[in-house]
């Protein structure tokens, strides 16, 4: 067995492998305002503070270091070597010159680009910056009297640091990967609520074509009367595969063989099982009239999500109501409950996203917030005339 080709599978290479994190920001103006009052703080630091060697040349290599941390997301293995070589350069040559080598206690910015380098750097970056990182410390251990605590204390902080910045990389691509989860299934089961209705609408078109065929091996005119009620049911299908189109990924279990939800579903949200002390009233306005089939599922199934997450999330919620109105070009849902709603409802959770995509594929918006006048609104519209 080769030892060393199982090290580099499962060691450094896949480190040195590994891509950047993604959704790194460019400089903002927060970054600016936080680099420039280091700045000041340095600057300040190096002219009052009296046991400073070469208190010019320290103030710079800080200032310097200071001012490129607003890039620490973007360039982090850039931003760790301007902070550590300036620094053990700075160190080295006051070593050389007989001085004992001091820093500014500002010069502890070198954390936040520690951190960004382990929070957003690539492999071969982490790689590069850890190994600078470890140099500057061992070099300040060697010119620097230094107990063996102090020794212990310098790694060990090193490596809170980079273990901070590991888990803030793993728990947000984490987060990513659920929402993109997330974001499928929902997409799955559109699908499969769809299903129902196109099978059912292509094997009427299947049935009224062979009845043409027959109908015209003995008067041929007929033929031209059965092709109407094929066109009408054809441009039905079609209006339905549009509504879905990215959507259509299905698989053989009973949810299939489940008619899909409407309107009449809708309304018997109000007596449903598990609500509990949840109060639940549904009012549909006269005007919604008929709806295209993907329409009123999609609309069924963010007012059942709505509803239900008010049952697990909304804190003293007593009722929940649900509006269906009409617009001239839209069928709109407003769900609404009187809980106070929880810190945690308000980031984008699984529900949320799956409401959303279930409406954005149908041309529609769904959003989700605190209300002003209290507890927790859902809206939504759905375009009347996405499916024809």
């Amino acid at each position: 067995m080769n030892t060393a080709g199982v090290v580099r599978r499962t060691g450094l290479r896949p480190l040195a492998l590994r891509p950047a994190a993604p959704g790194a920001e460019p400089p903002r103006r927060r970054d600016a305002i936080l680099s420039g009052l280091l700045v000041a703080a340095a600057v300040a630091e190096g002219v009052l503070r009296t046991d400073l060697v070469w208190p010019v040349a320290g103030t710079a290599v800080t200032v310097v270091a200071l001012a490129a941390l607003p890039w620490r997301r973007v360039h982090p293995l850039a931003v760790v070597a301007v902070a550590t070589l300036g620094g053990t350069a700075l160190a080295l040559v006051q070593l050389a010159a007989g001085r004992t080598p001091t820093t500014l206690y500002t010069a502890v910015a070198l954390i936040l680009a520690a951190y960004a380098l382990f929070r957003w750097g690539s492999g071969r970056a982490v790689l590069g910056g850890a190994t600078l990182l470890v140099a500057g410390l061992a070099v300040s251990i060697g010119v620097q009297p230094a107990g063996l605590d102090d020794v212990l204390g310098g790694i060990a902080f090193l490596l809170l640091v980079a273990a901070l910045g590991e888990l803030r990389r793993h728990h947000v691509a984490a987060r990513a990967h659920d929402l993109e989860q997330a974001g499928f299934q929902e997409r799955t089961r559109i699908a499969r609520d769809l299903h129902d209705t196109l099978a059912h609408t292509l094997s009427a078109i299947a049935v009224r074509a062979q009845a043409g065929q027959v109908a015209a091996r003995r008067e041929p005119a007929a033929a031209v009367d059965a092709l109407a009620p094929i066109e009408h049911e054809a441009r039905a299908a079609l209006g339905e595969l549009r509504a879905i189109v990215g959507a259509m990924r299905t698989s053989g279990d009973d949810a299939l063989r489940r008619p899909a939800p409407g309107l009449d579903d809708l309304i018997a949200l109000a007596g449903q099982d598990g609500a509990g002390s949840l109060e639940v009233s549904v009012r549909v306005a006269d005007d919604v009239g008929a709806l295209a089939p993907s329409v009123a599922t999609a609309l069924y199934r963010i007012a059942q999500e709505a509803v239900t997450n008010a049952r697990r999330h909304a804190d003293a919620a007593s009722r929940v109501r649900v509006d269906v109105g009409r617009t001239s070009d839209a069928v709109t849902l407003r769900v609404h409950d009187d809980g106070v709603p929880p810190v945690a409802r308000h980031t984008a959770g699984h529900g949320t996203v799956g409401m959303a995509e279930r409406a954005a594929l149908l041309g529609g918006r769904c959003t989700a917030g605190p209300d002003p006048d209290g507890g927790w609104t859902v809206t939504a519209a759905l375009p009347t005339g996405a499916v024809r």
